[in-house]
């Protein structure tokens, strides 16, 4: 766990719901919760599939607090009131991030719109709930690397909103663009808990267990597996430790003074530097690139790689740039090393059997 410039308290005297509990993200701040000795509301669509939560009672297992499963829906209006009853503090994590999609409305937009809209507005009926943590994303500051130049400064803060983003232009970060602005509307709508937003970048590192269904292992996957063999693209990113998003939501959901949205993300690099941390580790088992791609061969071919041209010229060789002084000052997070996060990951995803070559 990062060491913090505070440590907050977890009160244990009210249950904690987490939704999408048995996701990613979720599975690192259930373990926080869990340790603490707090006892955790975990709505999940199917809580008769063992298989989905088989992580997680294996950390209640080994922890002084206990967990509880509740049959609930994301696109179901009031599906979260059994789970919520009680409840102090509400953590909002479930949404889907994923790359592979039909139709971007009813796969990305709905749930992520809806369910935030069915969750915080079971919150604002629920006397018990005092703090409400969505996890947004930077996606919903920006759409392009070159925005970054054009932010105040030079660099993307927490006053930046996503203005670029659609249905037909990079609908994931439509969709959390449009879930967050929804999350702030309820909340000003009422007077019982305060919002609190944690906006990561691209999640990395290891999961609790399972294979997790965040993009961020299929791109992971995809360089492990010898895709950029040949040449990984400087596709500008900015990449945060799975450990230290948890951390960040901990502090917003507990920490008293917490407030408003935090780019949560320890380190602007890119994806051929961020592959480099796997070599010295990896290299002789594994295919990693071995240079970078040239912007020019990346732009001819995006078609066959189902990328517009016009998404390669605003975001390959163009760096992002994020200011995370506020999550570092206001919630305590220390970052970790950026190859330790990437070499963590790849190591659970060899364990987990992500890959055949050894």
């Amino acid at each position: 766990m990062s060491e913090t410039q505070r440590d907050p308290v977890i009160d244990t005297e009210k249950p904690v719901l987490v939704t999408g509990a048995t996701g990613y993200v979720a599975g690192w701040i259930v373990q926080r919760l869990l340790q603490a000795g707090a006892t955790v509301h975990a709505p999940i669509r199917d809580p008769e599939r063992a298989e989905k939560t088989r992580h997680l009672d294996a950390l209640a297992e080994d922890s002084p607090g206990t967990i509880r499963y509740f049959k609930a829906d994301l696109l179901e209006d009031g599906s979260y009131a059994e789970a919520m009853a009680g409840c102090g503090v509400v953590f909002h994590t479930a949404s889907p991030f994923t790359s592979d999609f039909e139709d971007p409305q009813r796969d990305l937009v709905d749930p992520a719109l809806e369910g935030t809209r069915n969750v915080l507005t079971e919150a604002a009926k629920t006397e018990s709930v005092t703090r409400v943590v969505v996890t947004s994303s930077c996606a919903a500051i920006y759409t392009d690397n070159s925005e970054c130049a054009a932010a105040p400064g030079g660099v993307l803060t927490e006053d930046v909103w996503n203005t670029s983003a659609s249905l037909e232009y990079q609908p994931y970060n439509y969709s959390k663009t449009v879930a967050e602005r929804e999350a702030w509307a309820i909340a000003e709508s009422q007077d019982g808990w305060r919002l609190v937003t944690v906006n990561p970048s691209l999640v990395i590192g290891p999961a609790i267990g399972g294979k997790p269904t965040s993009e961020s292992f299929t791109i992971m996957e995809r360089l492990g597996t010898g895709e950029f063999k040949q040449g990984a693209p400087r596709l500008g990113i900015g990449m945060v430790d799975v450990r230290d998003v948890a951390d960040a939501h901990i502090a917003a959901g507990f920490l008293p003074e917490a407030q408003g949205r935090h780019i949560t993300s320890g380190h602007d690099t890119d994806l051929y530097a961020a592959s480099q941390e796997l070599v010295g580790e990896f290299g002789d088992r594994f295919p990693l690139p071995g240079s970078a791609a040239p912007k020019w061969l990346v732009w001819l071919i995006a078609p066959k790689a189902g990328l517009e041209r016009g998404y390669v010229a605003r975001n390959v060789g163009v760096p992002f740039r994020a200011d995370n002084s506020k999550s570092r000052q206001a919630l305590g997070v220390s970052y970790r090393p950026l190859g330790q996060s990437m070499r963590e990951m790849f190591d659970y995803m060899i364990e987990e059997g992500y890959f055949t070559r050894v």
